[in-house]
């Protein structure tokens, strides 16, 4: 009887290991307001990219753009998420953002509508991209406006990249470009 507790136990355990939220199970909402299913996105790498309108990094938008415009389409894809959670940076509604980066930097990638990636309204995406017993991987915390976070084609994180890391950086080509 013992043994069949430790199995039934076991079992359990297992699933409830499995049962871990992955990056492609979340729906967010696009800056249009609409259900963007990031299981959508399966089978690409995916940068997300907490981004702000009025940050000194705001022409980071530029280098992502360019990165995006290179190496974007069926194999990788980024997706910004505006927030207000440092120094009131983005303070515009959903549409005066969509309206900056499309003017000021010629976005073409996804943009989401504005979340909060820090305290205790973070988005879940965020919680489980900080956390290593959701994401499997690395704690982390958003420091700073355009901090990046690396998912491979399955969903998996796989690395988080500081704010001033450079969108264009050696490291993140290479791993977009990797099989």
């Amino acid at each position: 009887m013992k043994k069949l507790f430790l199995i039934l136990i076991s079992i359990m355990l297992v699933t409830a290991v499995n049962a871990q939220q992955k990056f492609h199970d979340f729906v967010v909402e696009d800056i249009d307001g609409k259900e963007f299913a990031l299981s959508s996105l399966k089978g690409k790498k995916v940068m997300v990219v907490n981004t702000a309108s009025k940050c000194g990094l705001t022409p980071q938008y530029a280098k992502l753009e360019q990165l995006y415009e290179q190496y974007g389409g069926e194999n990788f894809v980024i997706i910004g998420f505006p927030a207000n959670n440092f120094m009131s940076q983005e303070p515009g509604s959903n549409s005066d953002i969509k309206a900056f980066c499309s003017e000021n930097y010629g976005v073409t990638f996804p943009m989401m509508s504005k979340i909060s990636v820090k305290g205790n309204d973070m988005h879940p995406l965020y919680q489980w991209l900080t956390e290593k017993d959701k994401n499997g991987e690395e704690d982390s915390s958003v420091s700073w406006n355009f901090q990046k976070y690396l998912i491979d084609e399955n969903g998996n994180f796989i690395a988080m990249k500081s704010p001033r890391t450079d969108p264009l950086d050696k490291e993140i080509i290479d791993w977009i470009v990797s099989k």
